[in-house]
């Protein structure tokens, strides 16, 4: 039987949007009701994992080791908390430098996590703060619900389970 997932936005919907980009860990701040909805969500049988654009590395204002630090407090976290992660999939590219497939709304990234996990896309869904969050999804056939930016969408997760 195939998997179902929950694929997860990064900034804006698991962390703090800050209208710029997030470079250090001190700035990488997860929101309230997170770790409380991936915990529901785990515990209702699904797979955890985070698609981001992170194309500020691209522009040279943060390092690949940077967003390590950020990606491990956050899994760190998950972990702690009894509803880990399964993965994180980034897209380390920008539009301004050149065009690339992973990133959203490409759905590059999306296929692999499905391919990897032999996740069903038909029973797994796309939490996002972009319509490029919803195009990526839609294109692989993951239902979605696309969010304001540092909403809380426990009433989603309640709707999921």
């Amino acid at each position: 039987m195939k998997q179902k997932a929950i694929f997860l936005d990064r900034d804006g919907v698991i962390n703090k949007e800050l209208g710029r980009y997030v470079t250090h860990l001190s700035d990488f701040e997860v929101l309230p009701h997170v770790m409380p909805n991936l915990k529901k969500l785990v515990s209702a049988g699904f797979e955890i994992v985070v698609i981001t654009n992170q194309g500020g590395i691209a522009k040279g204002l943060y390092s690949i080791h940077d967003l390590n630090e950020m990606h491990q407090s956050l899994i760190d976290k998950a972990i702690n908390n009894k509803s880990p992660i399964r993965q994180i999939y980034f897209c380390p590219h920008h539009p301004d430098m050149g065009y690339c497939l992973c990133r959203k709304p490409g759905s590059l990234l999306l296929e692999k996590a499905i391919a990897k996990f032999q996740f069903d896309p038909s029973k797994s869904f796309m939490i996002g703060d972009t319509e490029r969050d919803i195009i990526a999804a839609k294109a692989v056939g993951v239902n979605t619900f696309q969010i304001t930016s540092n909403y809380d969408w426990t009433e989603i997760v309640n709707r999921i389970i």
